[in-house]
């Protein structure tokens, strides 16, 4: 049994629950949740029924639920829930570029598409130290197209393991996301599937691998943040895509 066989098939089961939801999204619920019962007691409820529907919607955005992290040496987990839609050879960012970062070779990015009804929490795919965080403003454009890792709203996180291997990864801003929410800071210690930030209502997560490693993952696969493996340092061999 190959160590990867043994993190996938010892990972450490959770039983299900209601999600929590996270404290960012605490306001906009209440917010949310008057405006509806402002609406009810105008007894209005042609507009009372679809406020009730939207305040549950964004409770449902909000929500942070448990993951169970798979544990083993190389193992680079995806850091947000959605659809990968995206897979190309291009050069790191310039703020993650260079000899402090990720290099000046082109290497492999893994583009993450999150709809407004999957899960906005993004978390770390590795453990290490958080070497950079560079917020860069922007334009608000679709999350899906290609341009919007140079156009949009964005913010780089970068992260180094005890052996010294770096993964960076950018969360996007998308159409209708208008603000990233960082939970860590350069310097700050993580651990690999731990949360470090999340997007409002909608965006992209790219993530850059390592040279001599290919994505174990394939367009049109979804996927879960902090739970499935996205790659495995070293392992070459790509998937095709997913049959729709």
């Amino acid at each position: 049994m190959t160590d990867l066989t043994k993190a996938e098939s010892t990972a450490v089961g959770v039983k299900w629950r209601w999600p929590a939801v996270h404290p960012e999204g605490r306001k906009f619920i209440l917010i949310a949740g008057a405006i509806t019962l402002f609406l009810a007691w105008m007894a209005w409820e042609t507009l009372a029924w679809p406020m009730a529907g939207i305040t549950l919607w964004v409770a449902a955005f909000f929500r942070d639920p448990v993951r169970s992290v798979p544990q083993g040496e190389g193992l680079i987990v995806a850091p947000a829930d959605g659809m990968i839609t995206l897979i190309q050879n291009v050069l790191p960012p310039r703020e993650m570029a260079g000899p402090d970062g990720l290099g000046d070779v082109p290497m492999t990015r893994v583009s993450i598409f999150m709809s407004v009804f999957d899960v906005h929490i993004n978390r770390s795919p590795i453990g290490g130290t958080v070497k950079n965080v560079v917020y860069i403003s922007g334009k608000f454009l679709n999350a899906d197209l290609d341009k919007a890792s140079e156009d949009n709203e964005r913010q780089h996180i970068l992260v180094e393991d005890r052996n010294g291997l770096r993964i960076g990864f950018t969360q996007i801003a998308g159409l209708v996301a208008r603000r990233i929410v960082p939970f860590v800071k350069p310097g700050d210690i993580v651990a690999a599937g731990q949360r470090i930030g999340l997007i409002r209502f909608g965006s992209r997560v790219d993530v850059y691998l390592p040279a001599g490693t290919a994505p174990r993952v394939a367009l049109g696969q979804r996927i879960v943040a902090g739970e499935t493996i996205l790659a495995v340092v070293g392992e070459g061999q790509a998937l095709g895509a997913i049959p729709q």
